[in-house]
This record gives C-alpha cells, sequence and structure tokens, in this order.
C-alpha cells in the first residue's frame, strides 16, 4: 500500500489574511473587527513560520488556531476542527 505524499505548498500571508477574514465573518464578527484580527493573527503565524524549513497543513492550521484564540475562541475552533468531519 503506498502512502498519499501531502500536497507540498507555498505560505502567503495575504491568502491566509484573506482566508481568516472570511471565516472570521462566517462566525459572526463584525467586518472592522474581522480586518483587524485578522491582520494581526495572519503576521504572526508568518513570523511562526519563517523560522522553519517546512510546516505540515495540521501544525499550520495548530499555529492559526493558538494566535486565533486570542481574539476569538469561536475562530480558533474553525481552525481547530479543519479537515474533520464534525
Amino acid at each position: 500500500m503506498k502512502r498519499k505524499q501531502p500536497k507540498p505548498f507555498m505560505f502567503d500571508e495575504n491568502d491566509l489574511r484573506k482566508e481568516l477574514l472570511t471565516s472570521a465573518k462566517a462566525v459572526g464578527i463584525s467586518v472592522a473587527v474581522a480586518e483587524v484580527i485578522s491582520t494581526r493573527i495572519a503576521s504572526r503565524v508568518a513570523e511562526r513560520v519563517s523560522k522553519r524549513t517546512a510546516i505540515a497543513m495540521n501544525d499550520l492550521n495548530r499555529l492559526i488556531a493558538e494566535e486565533a484564540n486570542k481574539y476569538s475562541q469561536d475562530l480558533a475552533y474553525v481552525y481547530q476542527n479543519r479537515d474533520k468531519i464534525i
């Protein structure tokens, strides 16, 4: 049996910010607040990711959830359960 190789991806802070903004609006955070926290979370995650040579998608989602938990537990929950059936 062959193991599936994870698809490589390039981390992009702007893409993460846009994704966070969409997710924040989906959990009911106002647009103005969502813009501020998505920018802060994306920049902090970008700092942490830049120290690594490679990162798994699950680890990236965990980092995002840790940072998002400082601002919104609902937004953190979205990233903690990414790719899981809820």
